[in-house]
């Protein structure tokens, strides 16, 4: 009987083989994504893979499940050593990835697309449909997913979270060793998550051997049995999920203390940079706001307090009903963002896909968006010019790519954010604003976007940094101004904030919300 297909109350079927990379290196030309890793998956365990961005979780799995061959070194099941060559060889082989892109067939029903490949036939060649209904809905139920998936939905009117539990739903259904999960509840409700994490314990305790690769450090004490940690492509090392902690975990990501990531001198000088006055929009009223040449001013509150819409007024995106916001001495006129930019604003939008970057171009076109007029020569852009350029800040904030033309949309999420990083600080701004920078990238990731933080500060680069995390907000702040509603409920001094004080003037509710605010 198939591991996925054990019925509910039986004995769980013996270990399953262990899957295991022995000595894997992998390069991309000059890039080594692997550095030697070898690393058992033991049958009927969670093994969580963690890393920062870029250090190497998604060259592994791909290695793994035969998308990627290793330059050195080779994958082996029970011991015996395959030769995958595809991912159709990994899978006769046993093994599966529910990968972070769902790949869906949009104009066929959730049904088909779980079992394509492998559709009942009725004579040989009519699709039994009456028997494919029968046997997607007897999974659905056994898997937990009957409540979140309608077997009858076409793939184009799946929701994103739909879309992955397809994409679970084909690795479980068949004779399954190793299944690897990678960022799994990215897209996913509460209940959908709750549903996923029962699945992943009955499958493991079926015998089946699970990867899973997530930065939630909640999610993985929850689940793992065991923990790898890769660091710039190698094994920093392997732990006992019972037994490590959080700390000891960050360690051996970034090779430091937690602690040590917010460590920066103020740089805060007196010369205001940047002045807000009675600033009024659809979405926020009556902002005073001052930020100076050095100074790092965190903006906190809740979600819909109006920290983004506030960004996007001063920045020129959004009308303003009145008010005033001067830059470095100079006025700006609302509604003006190529002004705003021209006079030294830069702003990294919260939405970095959406809102910031051009995904299938290169990090050259992406780093080079905004200083094109500093680049032409006559009507023509200088490609060496902007070549050098690109080189500079890509290597300055240490962005992992193979090169300077590779398509940003292929990089990890903390390497996009340096791109987006990089090209303001190829405009040489004066205030940079920053809407949640670290949102959705990990704690290596994150150290570096505090590290670029602390040396724009150290140069005198005014700069307002938006995050909902407290903690991130109080290591880097010199002052923290809070929001609540669209209006400014009050200011706390770096020596005098704490959580609980940023919270109280978070949900201060003396204040009657704005007409027009988001909730």
């Amino acid at each position: 009987m198939p591991a996925a297909h054990c019925p509910p109350g039986s004995a769980p079927r013996p270990p399953t083989a262990a899957a295991s990379v022995v000595g894997v290196t992998k390069r991309f030309g000059s890039v080594r994504a692997l550095s030697g890793v070898t690393l058992d998956f033991p049958a009927g365990r969670v093994t969580a893979l963690m890393g920062e961005n870029g250090a190497g979780k998604s060259t592994l799995l791909k290695i793994l499940t035969g998308d990627h061959r290793p330059t050195e070194g080779h994958v082996a099941l029970d011991g015996v050593r395959l030769e995958l060559g595809s991912p159709q060889r990994a899978k006769a082989a046993g093994i599966r990835i529910i990968p972070q892109e769902p790949e869906i067939i949009p104009h066929v029903s959730v049904a088909e697309n779980v079992y394509a490949g492998a559709l009942p036939r009725r004579a040989g060649r009519l699709l039994d449909r009456a028997g494919l209904n029968r046997r997607v809905r007897a999974d659905l139920e056994r898997i937990g997913f009957a409540d979140v998936l309608d077997p009858d939905l076409l793939g184009s009117e799946l929701t994103p979270a739909q879309r992955q539990l397809v994409e679970i739903m084909r690795a479980v259904t068949g004779e399954a060793k190793v299944i690897a999960f990678d960022e799994p509840t990215s897209s996913l409700s509460e209940h959908e998550v709750d549903a996923l994490f029962a699945l992943i314990r009955r499958l493991r305790d079926q015998g089946i051997a699970i990867v899973y690769v997530s930065h939630r450090m909640q999610e993985i004490f929850q689940l793992a049995d065991r923990i790898a940690v890769l660091r710039d492509g190698a094994l920093a090392g392997v732990q006992d999920a019972a037994t490590t902690s959080e700390g000891e975990l960050v360690r051996l990501m970034v090779g430091r203390d937690l602690s040590a990531l917010f460590v920066r001198r103020s740089a805060a000088t007196d010369r205001v940079v940047l002045e807000v006055d009675g600033l009024t929009t659809d979405h926020v009223r009556d902002i005073d706001l001052t930020v100076r040449a050095g100074e790092v001013v965190g903006l906190a509150g809740l979600i819909g307090a109006g920290r983004s819409e506030l960004a996007l007024a001063l920045a020129g995106d959004l009308p303003v009903r009145q008010g005033t916001v001067t830059l470095d001495g100079v006025r700006l006129r609302p509604g003006r963002p190529g002004e705003a930019i021209r006079a030294g604003l830069g702003l990294a939008p919260e939405e970095r896909k959406a809102q910031a970057l051009l995904l299938h171009r290169s990090i050259r076109d992406n780093t080079s968006l905004v200083v094109l007029d500093r680049l032409r020569r006559w009507r023509f852009v200088r490609r060496r010019a902007e070549q050098e350029l690109a080189q500079e800040y890509t290597d300055r904030l240490r962005v992992r790519t193979p090169s300077i033309e590779h398509e940003v949309r292929k990089l990890s999420g903390g390497n996009q954010q340096k791109v987006v990083l990089a090209r303001w600080l190829a405009r040489r701004p004066k205030l940079l604003i920053l809407d949640e920078p670290t949102r959705g990238i990990d704690i290596g990731a994150k150290a570096e976007i505090y590290r670029i933080i602390a040396d724009l500060a150290a140069e005198g680069v005014a700069l307002l940094v938006i995050s909902s995390e407290l903690p991130e907000v109080l290591g880097l702040a010199d002052r923290i101004v809070v929001m609540q509603n669209g209006r400014v409920t009050g200011e706390l001094d770096r020596t005098e904030a704490s959580e609980e004080a940023i919270l109280a003037l978070a949900m201060a509710d003396d204040l009657a919300p704005t007409p027009g605010a988001t909730p």
